[in-house]
């Protein structure tokens, strides 16, 4: 019986080594982001927030702009489980149409400006020399530039600057600069590659090499930095409305709604705090979700969080 053990082992061993020999790449992928216990706890509360923002007004019969026969200021109860607002609106049905709206500027923000700037970026590396510094001499004047001092200017003085499509492609606006800093990076190191020198032989135009070759082997960061980039829409557009200089009524945003009880924490603290948790809560998961995608997709990650 002893003697069968290391036969034994080894064939099992053998055996892993083949699975893993004949997994793809995505499906390598997939399989250490399965196995990133906080990413999937984080993307699954995440896709409850959504369908509690998306389709929850679909079964609430109070939405954030009914206030009629509707108390104000009144506590939790039965018909209100987070109570009423000052002017007499649900609180639950407004925290919906708040998480919502935050959303909807949140990704619309990562795409534009991970799509923009990956582009931008990729240029900038695959051309090199001036082409290179006239580029990145942009992106400088984009990083130096206060994000939400600028942001607040343009809302504050654009016609429909209240709107969260409005809203979005402001803060994209000024938020590009650092993906297109970090896929030029690594575009400076792939367009030294033999797959690049074969694709220019071959007579591939430069824009063909850029989106074809360069951008999919820079996906990881990509990706990453988009994630991260979710994140920090979410909070310069609650940092926006809580100035009021974001989405403004008759419309809601998560942190409108805490802007509007900021004066009422102790009185009112149905109406300051279950924004300000989701909000938290949102900004959490999805931090641990790009933690996640960045071990995934590390080649040399073998470590599992647990």
């Amino acid at each position: 019986m002893s003697n069968g053990t290391p036969t034994t082992t080894a064939r099992a061993g053998s055996k892993a080594q083949r699975s893993a020999a004949d997994r793809t790449q995505l499906q390598t992928i997939v399989l250490r982001f399965v196995r990133h216990r906080p990413a999937m706890i984080s993307l699954f509360v995440l896709l409850v927030i959504a369908g509690f923002a998306f389709l929850g007004p679909f079964f609430w019969t109070w939405d954030h702009r009914v206030s009629s026969d509707i108390l104000s200021n009144q506590p939790p109860d039965s018909a209100h489980p987070l109570g009423t607002s000052s002017a007499g609106h649900d609180v639950l049905g407004q925290l919906m149409r708040g998480a919502q709206q935050t959303l909807k500027v949140a990704l619309t923000v990562s795409l534009c400006a991970t799509a923009f700037g990956s582009l931008w970026g990729a240029t900038a590396g695959y051309y090199g020399g001036r082409t290179d510094a006239m580029m990145m001499r942009v992106v400088d004047v984009f990083l130096i530039v206060p994000p939400l001092v600028a942001v607040a200017a343009l809302s504050g003085n654009t016609a429909g600057g209240t709107t969260w499509s409005t809203i979005a492609i402001i803060i994209a606006l000024f938020s590009w600069a650092q993906i297109a800093r970090v896929v030029r990076g690594v575009v400076l190191s792939l367009r030294e590659q033999e797959f690049i020198e074969a694709a220019k032989a071959s007579g591939a135009s430069a824009p063909w090499i850029i989106i074809r070759h360069l951008l999919p082997n820079a996906a990881g960061p990509i990706i990453v930095a988009a994630t991260l980039l979710v994140a920090i829409a979410i909070l310069m557009e609650a940092g926006l409305s809580f100035l009021q200089f974001g989405i403004q009524l008759p419309d809601i945003s998560l942190g409108q709604m805490i802007g509007e009880a900021r004066t009422a924490v102790s009185t009112r603290p149905w109406t300051f705090y279950p924004p300000g948790v989701l909000l938290v809560l949102i900004c959490l998961t999805i931090n641990f979700i790009g933690d996640g995608l960045r071990d995934a997709l590390d080649p040399k990650q073998t470590m599992v969080r647990r």
